[in-house]
């Protein structure tokens, strides 16, 4: 996989981030085009061709075509053009808008990996997503589980935490989105990580997450993107 970078991390992310650690942001900045753009794009479109079944989970409910919807919003302030069901993406690729697969659209058209997380019972429950760029996680573990299950493989991720997550994920509201980061060092640059980080006495790289939770105004699913960023420090 080609070595893919951004030139910095924003500003905001340079800090050390906690957990939970969100903030509020504005309402239609909830995905972001950055310099990476084409070569994150390139690399999302052969995931999403040679690596299907690693790297998407379809959503064919209401869910999904709404969060497409709400995208196709967005857009156009990001230097998109939208008209109807083709849109033109920054890098000029031309992408047709399949509301039968709105994910595996939507992962031709952002960087941000997405997820689409419902309430079942007392938690909210990973029911699809598109995750070209995982971080030391796979898809096909987590599609089904509750937040809890999620992040049981996270030490810090602790009865409290996973309390005041929930809260989060139950009172985040519709136009008023969170956002947190996390950063962690590794020994290589790529973006498709779905096992365990390797920690050796040569960790070159910066790898940060730009997180969001937002909630659909419809169906009131709530949605995670993760935007991610690598850099050398």
């Amino acid at each position: 996989m080609p070595v893919i970078l951004q030139n910095a991390l924003p500003a905001a992310q340079s800090g050390a981030p906690r957990l939970p650690g969100t903030m509020p942001c504005d309402a239609d900045d909830w995905l972001r085009v950055d310099e990476a753009y084409a070569a994150q794009m390139a690399c999302r479109t052969a995931l999403l061709s040679e690596r299907p079944q690693a790297v998407l989970c379809e959503s064919t409910q209401e869910t999904g075509q709404e969060i497409l919807t709400e995208a196709l919003r967005v857009l156009p302030g990001l230097g998109f053009s939208v008209t109807g069901d083709v849109v033109i993406c920054p890098d000029g690729r031309e992408v047709r808008c399949d509301k039968a697969a709105p994910l595996h659209t939507l992962g031709h058209l952002v960087q941000e990996d997405i997820c689409i997380l419902e309430k079942q019972g007392d938690e909210h429950v990973m029911t699809s997503a598109v995750l070209c760029f995982p971080a030391n996680w796979r898809l096909a573990e987590k599609i089904g589980r509750p937040l809890t299950g999620i992040h049981e493989p996270v030490d810090e991720y602790d009865d409290n935490i996973a309390r005041r997550v929930q809260r989060l994920f139950d009172g985040v509201r519709v136009g008023k989105p969170l956002w947190r980061f996390n950063k962690l060092s590794y020994a290589d640059a790529d973006l498709h990580q779905p096992y365990k980080r390797e920690v050796t006495d040569q960790m070159p790289f910066v790898r940060s997450e730009r997180q969001c939770i937002l909630r659909l105004p419809k169906t009131e699913a709530v949605i995670f993107t993760i935007h991610t960023y690598v850099v050398r420090p």
